[in-house]
């Protein structure tokens, strides 16, 4: 879609140029505060004593803007931003700067982590109203209703107070233009996430999903894996997707570029290499500098990733990978009662990366000079650095020759001393809330984890977890909460809360044959069926009818660095039709897929469309249901999903239970397996070798 532009308003501001700064604190008391100071998002009490008049996304504060007639500055981003604290520093904290934007606008603050929907209204306003790139923060000016005029990404303070002396004038002179301009972009930003439905699902063969894989591997880097070019997001499910579009077809290139993706990340700076745990993205197109923020939902997902690639192949680095994730997760993100926070900074002491990086002096005064030797060698460190400043980014060469027992050893002992001197340095800022959607990727991500390692304490940390998000943020109408925090949560679900605990209680449903964890997806499922369903289309709006309207009902298609909420539902939607024998989710859930299949988007840039691809995959290769009954069932599943069969789902248990798939399955003192296709079986079987040779 042509681009809207706003010529004579952009040109004010030239090309962003970065500038670095320090943070500043108030000893004491407070100078300033704001009304943010009784909200609990960590992003939003980082700005509670700005000099800036802040106030939190709600009516309240679009009632003041129209009460005052003053334009909105929406300034968007989240705790473990780097530019958002630049942009505080350099800005918000200034009087100067507080003074203009406290007299002519109202300012209004958003955690993007707890209002996607928000961010998303002017993240879309952004990609349409400007030619600069659009990030975090996200800053954008609007109408008093909330309709906006512009949007933009971080600008320096003299930029910043240009931007927004030019729009004070720009009212006072031409409001009637503002007003025309604010209806054409929110009539295109409506428009841009609008998919009529198509009807009945055409059939789908084989040639569909290569046509996707071809489209898909044009954007892919052979040599060093990922998308093309910098920066680098690990983007687990385009992977995830390679993966199991070469089990089924044995395409050889899609394979390689699979595993060169997890063998870099594995090796990469992305890849903390003494704490465990990914960084968001890589600036580089070598995985070597982090943008050294780690985010749950990364983690999460590459855990499974990890995972999966394990059972495939049995690598040892990938259950190292795996092992080593988790162990930083519990140790830097888990809460006390056993549920995950969102994120870890950046920035320490005002620096990027500081609490990461390693001088080799440093290497040199904690370390023998044998291990020291050892690491610097093995994590390829350079006396002038292999970053900025003389610091050094441990990464390691994933083609070279392997290490012996007795260097491992060194390494290992050597790691824990300098992981132990890391501890002492001031850590990167902690964002502590807990998020639905985020925490079902994770419950995902240990209970892969614990099928494909054969982990009893994995699975029970993801039980402990998902009876969290079950019982304190469940709304008493059966609806999920977004968020918790200190015992408390404010924001209603979105849909992709819905979408990916559903997705994580389906998975526990598969390791433990209890059927209350398809009985809470199912009630999910129809819960968001009732309050997201769009009267017009085949696809879920992100909101529920239960909230406040934004100036536009936003239908999520795309698949980014998680998957989109409408393409994750339909994967529920297909599972559960599958195992509940609901064929009204099935046929839902292909109306969803056709609706986007029909758009020629999702062929020319399926990187956007891989949960979406995923799906299709499932269709064209369909499952097979493997039923485990008797009192055997657990060490047969265990043995069973220990190995990468993505064309089966799993069900069963002691007895038959209440599934249909089930009936007439039980033999009384035997437990068999029995390998189906859409209800046809064929003969039982006792041991899992003999089902899976069914599978082959």
């Amino acid at each position: 879609m042509k681009k809207v532009m706003l010529k004579h308003w952009v040109g004010i501001l030239g090309l962003l140029t970065i500038y670095s700064c320090t943070s500043t604190s108030q000893e004491g008391g407070h100078l300033y505060t704001n009304a943010l100071v009784n909200e609990s998002s960590p992003y939003l009490l980082q700005h509670a004593h700005n000099p800036v008049n802040w106030n939190p996304w709600g009516e309240a504060a679009l009632a003041k803007a129209k009460e005052e007639d003053k334009l909105l500055v929406i300034s968007v981003g989240y705790a473990a931003c780097h530019w958002c604290h630049v942009m505080e520093h350099e800005s918000f904290e200034d009087t100067l700067v507080a003074r203009i934007m406290n007299e002519h606008f109202v300012s209004i603050k958003v955690d993007r982590e707890e209002r996607p929907d928000v961010d998303d209204v002017y993240m879309a306003a952004c990609q349409l109203a400007t030619e600069q790139g659009c990030g975090w923060p996200l800053n954008a000016i609007a109408l008093p209703d909330g309709r906006p005029i512009w949007a933009g990404t971080y600008f320096p303070r003299k930029q910043w107070v240009e931007i927004l002396e030019y729009f004070v004038k720009e009212k006072e002179e031409n409001g009637a233009k503002m007003e025309d301009y604010a209806a054409n972009l929110t009539k295109t930003i409506n428009a841009v996430s609008a998919l009529a439905p198509v009807g009945q699902m055409p059939e789908l063969k084989p040639e569909n999903a290569d046509n996707f894989a071809q489209s898909m591997l044009l954007g892919l880097d052979a040599e060093r894996g990922g998308r093309k070019g910098s920066p680098k997001f690990p983007m687990p499910d385009i992977f995830s997707w390679l993966q199991e579009y070469a089990f089924f077809t044995g395409n050889e290139e899609a394979r390689g570029v699979w595993k060169t993706t997890l063998d870099q990340l594995a090796a990469g700076g992305i890849n903390d290499q003494l704490g465990g745990g990914f960084a968001r993205y890589s600036t580089d197109d070598k995985w070597l500098v982090p943008h050294f923020e780690k985010m749950l939902y990364d983690n999460a997902q590459l855990v499974s990733l990890f995972s999966d690639a394990f059972a495939e192949t049995g690598t040892p680095r990938y259950k190292e990978v795996v092992e080593e994730t988790l162990t930083f997760i519990e140790r830097e993100l888990m809460d006390k009662q056993g549920v995950f926070y969102s994120s870890l900074d950046a920035d320490s002491e005002g620096e990027e990366g500081k609490f990461y990086v390693w001088t080799t002096q440093e290497i040199d005064s904690l370390l023998s000079p044998a291990s020291a030797e050892l690491v610097k060698k093995h994590y390829r460190f350079t006396e002038r650095g292999n970053w900025e400043e003389e610091m050094n980014i441990m990464h390691y060469d994933p083609v070279a020759a392997p290490l012996s027992a007795e260097e491992l050893s060194t390494l290992k002992a050597a790691k824990s001393l300098l992981l132990q001197a890391r501890a002492q340095r001031v850590r990167p800022g902690l964002d502590d809330k807990v998020l639905t959607a985020w925490n079902g990727l994770m419950i995902k991500g240990y209970a892969d984890a614990a099928a494909a390692l054969q982990s009893e304490d994995y699975l029970k940390k993801a039980i402990t977890a998902a009876d969290f998000i079950d019982t304190k943020m469940k709304r008493k109408d059966g609806g999920l909460w977004r968020n918790y925090k200190d015992g408390k949560s404010s924001i209603n679900a979105f849909l992709d809360d819905y979408a990916l605990t559903s997705q994580a209680y389906l998975r526990l449903y598969e390791l433990t044959f209890d059927e209350s964890w398809l009985r809470k997806a199912e009630q999910l499922t129809t819960y968001a069926l009732e309050h997201f369903s769009n009267p017009e289309s085949d696809l879920l709006f992100y909101t529920s009818d239960l909230d406040p309207p934004l100036i536009t009902r936003r239908t999520e298609i795309k698949d980014n660095v998680i998957a989109g909420s409408n393409s994750a539902f339909a994967q529920v939607l297909w599972q559960l039709g599958l195992f509940l024998d609901r064929e009204d989710f099935s046929e839902q859930s292909q109306k969803m897929l056709a609706a986007v299949l029909a758009s020629p988007e999702a062929i020319q840039t399926p990187s956007f469309y891989a949960s979406w691809g995923e799906l299709m995959l499932k269709m064209v290769y369909p499952p097979y249901e493997v039923a485990i009954v008797g009192e055997g069932w657990q060490s047969l599943n265990h043995e069973l999903q220990a190995s990468y069969l993505p064309n089966a789902l799993f069900l069963g248990g002691t007895d038959e239970g209440s599934l249909a798939l089930l009936e007439n399955k039980a033999v009384e003192g035997e437990t068999f397996i029995y390998v189906c296709r859409n209800k046809i079986c064929k003969l039982p079987v006792q041991t899992a070798e003999d089902a899976k040779a069914l599978m082959d």
